[in-house]
């Protein structure tokens, strides 16, 4: 019983900290941007490659676990991440920070990935609901934690400090995991790996988001590079088809329930990841806000999801899913409109209620929405469709700060908001203040129309009651 402690200590404390660094600098990406002379698209790529590597990384390392050992990549893991942050802090320009910020999120995935895979090992039969629930709550807590904690740490010390602050816990956990760890289940199947696939939906993405990321969406670089995607994500799902152990199995898209949820989630992450980045953006460079302001101002929205989630997953057991997750989907929507209505003078009480909302949203969404996908595959597929899940969302949160920036883009040139960011919402750049505040509020309705779309889906689904949360295992998130 104590070693499964222990295994449970480890490992939140190392999703805790690849989830928290996931939106560390979303609060603080204006003075970073500011001091290391970059523009806004560049720099919101500091946020972006960190998720893109975990995302293209997801599978890959969840196979290579499984038949070389979880615990040895997870201590890696640990050890790259810390060395990864020491690097990041001392950057000189942002071209070296997002070098070293890709190489953080490898070892951000390799934590990621094989930590609830070693819950599941270590707490499987007994417990494994208690295990997998507090290893989500992890993941959660590090990601709304983060807004608020790079707010106050930016303020107080700079924003190095960000990730000095990594070095010394990575390579405690590092050693911590080697000592405390024990592999338990080496996979003795004999399966290829899916290179051919893996390399082409990366570059599939890669090239999505360059594109959402390069300029106006209008002009003829960002349409190329999106066009060019499609066509390498149109190929990819024929050589999917075709391939004996695939990266995405699609056969599991034949199941209703499966594709309404897992593209209702594609959806609402792709709207979701990215508020908290423009709010930030809004207070810091429009209203004039300190980051430890901006991030405690968000402190709604953390507080609200963290409350909600654990109850709508009870509810889903008692009610269902579907009439939960469509009703957080709409709530997610009205926040977001409720939200739109900013404007250079800066209304605390619209932005609470709709920060409050959008928890709110989020949290009656999501619980219920994963215990509808998983609960709708056969136990024997389910490690699969964990994985498929988690490669979804992951694609979608990658996406979600570009595509903010590409509809920003189309009041506001990338060139202008950086200048912007540089000289503050001062009366010789009011016009552009005026052109930022246009583009948020348009970024903010394009999210809503997006739940709105998700909430017509997750109502589609087949409502079928499921068996209670804690007794689906889920191998990777």
């Amino acid at each position: 019983m104590e070693n499964r402690w222990s295994v449970l200590t480890v490992t939140t404390i190392g999703i805790f900290m690849a989830s928290l660094d996931a939106s560390l600098l979303v609060v603080g990406l204006p003075v970073v941007i500011n001091e290391l002379e970059a523009d806004l698209a560049t720099g919101s790529w500091l946020i972006t490659i960190y998720r893109l590597a975990i995302t293209i990384l997801l599978v890959p390392i969840g196979r290579l676990g499984d038949m070389h050992g979880r615990v040895k990549l997870y201590s890696i893991g640990y050890f790259i991440f810390a060395f990864s942050s020491l690097l990041c802090v001392f950057s000189f320009n942002i071209y070296q920070l997002l070098v070293f910020r890709l190489i953080q999120g490898v070892g951000g995935a390799l934590m990621f990935v094989n930590s609830i895979a070693i819950v599941t090992d270590t707490f499987a039969g007994r417990g494994l609901g208690l295990g997998i629930g507090i290893n989500q709550i992890a993941i959660n807590a590090g990601t709304v934690i983060g807004y608020t904690l790079s707010g106050v740490i930016i303020s107080l010390y700079g924003w190095r400090a960000l990730f000095l602050i990594n070095v010394p816990i990575g390579v405690f956990g590092g050693i911590w995991a080697r000592l405390r760890l024990r592999e338990t289940n080496l996979s003795l199947r004999v399966e290829k790996f899916d290179f051919t696939g893996a390399i082409i939906f990366s570059t599939s993405l890669t090239l999505l988001i360059l594109g959402l990321t390069s300029g106006a969406i209008t002009s003829l670089l960002p349409l190329s590079l999106i066009v060019t995607s499609l066509i390498f994500t149109t190929l990819f799902m024929i050589v999917e088809k075709k391939t004996a152990y695939p990266m995405l199995d699609f056969k599991l898209f034949k199941i209703k329930t499966f594709t309404a949820g897992n593209i209702s989630n594609l959806l609402n992450g792709l709207s979701f990841a990215s508020l908290a980045f423009l709010i930030s953006v809004y207070l810091e460079v429009v209203v004039g806000y300190s980051p430890i302001q901006a991030g405690l101002s968000l402190i709604p929205l953390d507080l609200t999801l963290i409350f909600i989630g654990p109850i709508s997953g009870w509810l889903s057991d008692k009610i269902g899913a579907r009439m939960l997750s469509t009703a957080g989907l709409i709530i997610s929507a009205a926040a977001l409109i409720v939200l739109s209505n900013i404007s250079i003078n800066l209304d605390y009480n619209l932005l609470l209620i709709g920060l409050m909302m959008a928890g709110l949203g989020v949290g009656l969404f999501r619980s219920p929405n994963a215990s509808s996908v998983m609960g709708s595959v056969p136990s024997e597929m389910r490690g699969v469709a964990a994985g498929v899940r988690s490669t979804i969302i992951n694609t979608s949160m990658a996406l979600s700060i570009p595509f903010s920036i590409a509809i920003i883009s189309t009041t506001m040139p990338s060139n202008g908001s950086s200048r912007l960011i540089s000289s503050g919402s001062s009366m010789e750049s009011l016009s552009n203040v005026t052109d930022l505040v246009q583009g948020i509020r348009n970024a903010l309705l394009a999210s809503a129309v997006l739940n709105i779309i998700a909430a017509v889906i997750s109502y589609l689904r087949e409502e079928k009651r499921q068996p209670p949360f804690s007794r689906i295992t889920y191998p990777i998130e």
